[in-house]
């Protein structure tokens, strides 16, 4: 049976690859005064469980953006993804706010939910008061992928947004130009051949063609198909001769192991360690040594 997809984790990764430009899409109002000489530095998670213990939202990713120069005081973006609407807390998301504001002595905090599917219905502000005064108003920004015009970012530059196309509003017939602008943007906009095989997995998941359209991207955008192509095939090589290398590594190192021990009886754990710690020259240097070593010491003499 095939494993869940893990929309929050996928979200979660593309938020931290590219902050600055998930910001600039998901919290755009907000982001426009982010320079790029801002630093933007994601929130350990080891360090706010510690400090939120189980109120610690594992899959929400706070980001915490500040100005080298001072011009400005620090800012916490707390980025948030929802796939089923239903499932959104205002108060819980208000209540993690408010942990977070105390947790960092601020009042600069910036909520955002990223809504995979449909979420006009839900609210976007939380009000407690009485008759006479509101005592607590809390809002946040919300992104509604569901709302938004394919057609606004087929050509963008934002590669969040590119990524985001088949997520978002678009006519069932343009399914296959869809896909095809989000893989051209991919391409163009990411130059780390890892992070393009990585997110070529996110726009399949999230356009979800089937055979006989796969067959028609493949026809009528042959050039961009050839760059998926080439790029698993390269990869793949590189895979394989990883593999290779370090299969022939592990086999010189099973040998060495077995004539020192033969030469000089069993060996101890730190011996052990240093053996399976060594490089490949140093492997072949003391493989060279072990026919005239006179002790075990002579063996890890390299000239």
């Amino acid at each position: 049976m095939p494993n869940p997809i893990s929309h929050d984790q996928n979200f979660k990764n593309l938020i931290l690859d590219y902050s600055h430009q998930a910001l600039e899409f998901f919290a755009a109002s907000e982001a426009a005064h982010i320079n790029p000489g801002a630093q933007i530095t994601p929130i350990r998670q080891e360090q706010l469980k510690n400090r939120l213990g189980d109120r610690f939202h594992e899959l929400d990713v706070p980001l915490l953006v500040e100005w080298p120069d001072g011009r400005r005081d620090a800012l916490l973006f707390v980025l948030e993804e929802e796939t089923s609407p239903q499932r959104f807390s205002i108060h819980r998301l208000a209540h993690y706010c408010l942990e977070l504001s105390e947790m960092y002595g601020t009042s600069r905090v910036v909520p955002v939910v990223i809504f995979l599917r449909d979420a006009r219905r839900l609210p976007t502000r939380l009000q407690l008061g009485g008759d006479q005064l509101t005592y607590l108003s809390f809002q946040y920004l919300k992104c509604d992928l569901a709302q938004l015009d394919a057609s606004h970012y087929l050509d963008s530059q934002n590669l969040v947004a590119r990524l985001n196309l088949p997520n978002m509003r678009w006519p069932e017939e343009q399914k296959v130009d869809i896909y095809a602008h989000a893989m051209s943007g991919l391409f163009s906009l990411e130059p780390d051949p890892e992070k393009q095989l990585k997110y070529i997995d996110f726009i399949d998941i999230y356009t979800a063609l089937d055979d006989n359209q796969m067959h028609e991207y493949q026809q009528r955008y042959p050039q961009e198909n050839s760059k998926m192509t080439g790029l698993t095939e390269r990869l793949l090589q590189e895979g394989i001769q990883q593999g290779m290398q370090q299969g022939m590594q592990q086999g010189s190192l099973s040998v060495l192991l077995r004539q020192i021990t033969r030469r000089f009886g069993p060996l101890d754990s730190s011996t052990r360690q240093r053996l399976q710690q060594a490089t490949e020259h140093e492997l072949e240097c003391w493989t060279d040594n072990i026919l005239d070593a006179q002790t075990l010491d002579d063996v890890f003499v390299c000239h």
